[in-house]
C-alpha cells in the first residue's frame, strides 16, 4: 500500500459495517486517521481499536446522521481533535423494498431521513471545516438504484437518485466558490454486503435457508454487464480514487 493520505483526516458514516467499514480499513493502511461514525458504538469502537492496534489511526463516534445536533457535535470534534478535514464520505444508508401501494410511509420517512437528510447534513457542516484549508473531497454513496430504477425498491431508488442529484448541485457550488472541494457519488451496484439480508427479507426472496451470495448471484446474472457481485474492495478502490490527487479533474 502507498501513503496517499498520509496526515489527513477522513471522515466516514456508517464506518462499521459493509462497504464504510473496508474504506476505514483502506484508507487507514494508506495513512489517514479515520473517524469512524456509526450508530453501531461496539463494532465501531471495535473497529477503531483495530485499526490502532495494527499500527493505523482511527478514532469513533457514535453518531446518528439524522440529527443536526449529533453532526454539529461530529465536525466539532474533528475540528478540536484534528483542526481539519479532508475527506467526508457519506456512506450511512439503510434500505427497505415494497410496492408503492403497500409501502409503510413511516420507513419511507426514516429511509430519506438516512439516505438524504444525512447526505446534507453531512455536507453542510463539513463545508465550512473543509474550507478552512481550502481543501477537501466529499464522497456520497449513492447507488446504481439512483440511475436504474427497479420495481419493488421505488423508495429507495427514491433516495439515491436524490442523493446523485444532491451531489452534482454542491460540485457546482464548490466549483463557482472556487474553494478548492470537489464532490462526488459513487453508485455500487449489487455488492455481497449485510444490507441485502434486509431488503430480501422484505421481497420475501430470501429463505433463511438460502444463503445470501447465492441469491444475489441469480440477481446478478442478467442485471449487470460483469455477470458477477460486486466486492467491498472494488467499491472501496473507487472511493480511494476519488479521494486522491489522481481524480483531480473530477467534480
Amino acid at each position: 500500500m502507498s501513503n496517499r493520505f498520509t496526515g489527513q483526516i477522513v471522515c466516514i458514516t456508517g464506518g462499521a459495517n459493509g462497504i464504510g467499514r473496508g474504506a476505514a480499513e483502506n484508507f487507514a493502511l494508506e495513512g489517514a486517521h479515520v473517524v469512524i461514525t456509526d450508530m453501531d458504538a461496539e463494532k465501531g469502537s471495535a473497529l477503531a481499536k483495530a485499526i490502532s492496534e495494527n499500527g493505523g489511526a482511527a478514532s469513533f463516534i457514535e453518531h446518528d446522521v439524522t440529527s443536526e445536533d449529533q453532526w454539529v457535535s461530529v465536525m466539532a470534534a474533528i475540528s478540536k481533535a484534528h483542526g481539519r478535514l479532508d475527506v467526508l464520505i457519506n456512506n450511512a444508508g439503510i434500505g427497505t423494498t415494497g410496492l408503492v401501494h403497500e409501502m409503510d410511509h413511516a420507513a419511507w420517512r426514516k429511509m430519506f431521513a438516512v439516505n438524504v437528510d444525512g447526505v446534507f447534513l453531512g455536507t453542510k457542516h463539513a463545508l465550512p471545516l473543509m474550507r478552512k484549508n481550502a481543501k477537501g473531497n466529499i464522497i456520497n454513496v449513492s447507488s446504481i438504484a439512483g440511475i436504474r430504477s427497479t420495481p419493488n425498491f421505488s423508495g429507495y431508488c427514491a433516495t439515491k437518485a436524490a442523493v446523485k442529484s444532491f451531489t452534482k448541485s454542491t460540485a457546482l457550488e464548490c466549483a463557482q466558490a472556487k474553494d478548492g472541494i470537489r464532490v462526488n457519488s459513487i453508485h455500487p451496484g449489487i455488492i455481497d454486503t449485510a444490507i441485502w439480508d434486509t431488503l430480501m427479507e422484505n421481497m420475501g426472496a430470501a429463505p433463511k435457508e438460502v444463503p445470501r451470495g447465492d441469491v444475489l448471484t441469480g440477481m446478478t446474472a442478467d442485471a449487470v454487464p460483469m455477470g458477477r457481485t460486486g466486492t467491498i474492495q472494488e467499491i472501496v478502490n473507487g472511493m480511494l480514487w476519488l479521494a486522491s490527487e489522481a481524480s483531480s479533474y473530477m467534480t
